[in-house]
């Protein structure tokens, strides 16, 4: 007989920890190889962990809602043979990743073998309060300015009284309403209260909900949000559409949408104006090398998931296609991967599949810009030939370029959204795809 710690993963980009949602295993449950033994939410997206080996779960090493970082084992399973191998794969990437790290800081004499596991690392310790943080609330601490005093006033709900990220956003959420808004102004009287309560009814956000209220109110407070508009005559994309997509789906097997055709427009002149595709760090600027854009996406219950289409400018029509498609329908069957929603360096987001005109859509953090795609309607329009000027029916629509002011200015965040009309207004109608 053996035992076999299931770990937790890593989790993609700048993941360092994730929250455990539910148990699908109980002790004294047989598993088998890749069965899914626990769910986990990150801030982003929800996760299953698979078990690597067919087993009975024999411990729990975590509860319901408590935060666990990554290499932490999460469970123990007994097998029915010894596990050869000493070292999981993540404990073998953390050594790597350190040994990376000492190699850059010039630490080549420290002998691989007793270089300490990344797991010993990832906290750090602060001699002021004999407390432990791991780096992603080390981050908050420092971007928000949290003094000594004030962590040892906040009560850590992690393991072994650790401060989560959960406690310090709740920290903060307190200390604004305390600095910011007086009494008067932030509490309803307590006979609309005893209203609200007693004939209306109250609905709980959801877990993604509540993070969604979070992102946005937060992106409000950096960003100095402003937008363009313009107007789009797709009539040579729409002709163009209606004519091969019958053939590309026979061939393909995949619907082709206007979706991943606004996509490779963007993607296109994101290259043209790479100040587009920038992220800020206090007084810094990123450019960043890769172009990955994000595809809002709605989900059945109302909430928002935004998929990311990684080096978009390297992918043509038929390969963007795929991409997109199996994106949204692993997005709307709940199916994403952690990897799949983070690495993002500009946003768009389709308001017209619900009929909007146009919107204002607000920036997703860190990116600098977001577009928002109009419904495309059939409208009289001027057009202008040769032999004169005449009115006809077009496919028309809107685009809005929400951008961060700070950062961009008005001149460029105008010059990007023409671009992207031009592209799409010289579509080549004998295209072949």
């Amino acid at each position: 007989m053996g035992k076999f710690e299931l770990k937790l993963p890593k989790m993609g980009e700048s993941v360092a920890e994730a929250t455990l949602t539910s148990w699908l295993k109980d002790v004294g449950d047989s598993i088998e190889m890749d069965e899914a033994v626990v769910e986990i939410a990150t801030d982003k997206v929800d996760s299953e962990v698979p078990s690597e080996h067919k087993g009975i779960l024999i411990e729990k090493c975590f509860k319901i809602n408590e935060v666990i970082k990554v290499g932490e084992t999460i469970a123990i399973i007994e097998t029915d043979s010894e596990i050869k191998t000493t070292e999981t794969i993540i404990e073998i990437d953390q050594k790597k990743d350190l040994n990376t790290e000492n190699n850059k800081l010039g630490n080549k004499n420290i002998p691989q073998d007793n270089v300490p596991s990344k797991e010993n690392v990832i906290e750090i310790k602060d001699s002021s309060n004999n407390r432990f943080y791991s780096p992603l609330v080390k981050n908050i601490i420092k971007k928000e300015k949290i003094t000594d005093n004030e962590l040892q006033l906040i009560k850590g709900t992690g393991k072994n009284n650790r401060i989560t990220k959960l406690d310090i956003l709740n920290y903060l959420k307190s200390r604004l309403q305390q600095e910011d808004s007086p009494a008067s102004d932030i509490h309803i009287s307590p006979e609309i209260n005893i209203d609200r309560i007693e004939n209306d009814q109250i609905i709980e956000m959801t877990k993604m909900g509540k993070i969604i209220s979070r992102h946005m109110s937060e992106s409000i407070k950096i960003s100095a949000h402003v937008q363009s508009f313009i107007e789009v005559d797709v009539t040579k994309i729409w002709n163009w559409r209606n004519r091969v997509k019958d053939n590309f789906q026979k061939r393909e097997g995949e619907k082709l949408t206007f979706t991943p055709i606004f996509i490779e427009a963007v993607a296109v002149n994101l290259r043209s104006f790479p100040m587009l595709n920038i992220s800020v760090d206090g007084e810094n600027i990123i450019v960043k090398k890769d172009i990955n854009i994000g595809m809002a996406t709605a989900l059945s219950d109302g909430n928002l998931i935004v998929p990311v289409i990684k080096k978009a400018d390297q992918l043509n029509l038929v390969g963007m296609t795929k991409v997109v498609n199996d994106l949204s329908f692993r997005a709307r069957n709940n199916n994403l991967n952690p990897d799949d929603v983070y690495g993002g360096t500009y946003t768009i987001t389709n308001v017209g599949v619900f009929g909007s005109v146009m919107g204002t859509p607000i920036i997703n953090q860190p990116q600098v810009g977001i577009l928002a795609l109009g419904a495309i309607r059939k409208v009289p329009a001027v057009i202008e030939t040769d032999q004169g000027d005449f009115i006809g029916i077009r496919h028309k629509m809107f685009i809005s370029h929400s951008y961060d002011h700070r950062v961009v200015n008005g001149a460029l965040g105008s010059k990007f959204i023409k671009g992207v009309k031009d592209y799409l207004e010289s579509w080549d109608v004998n295209r072949e795809i």
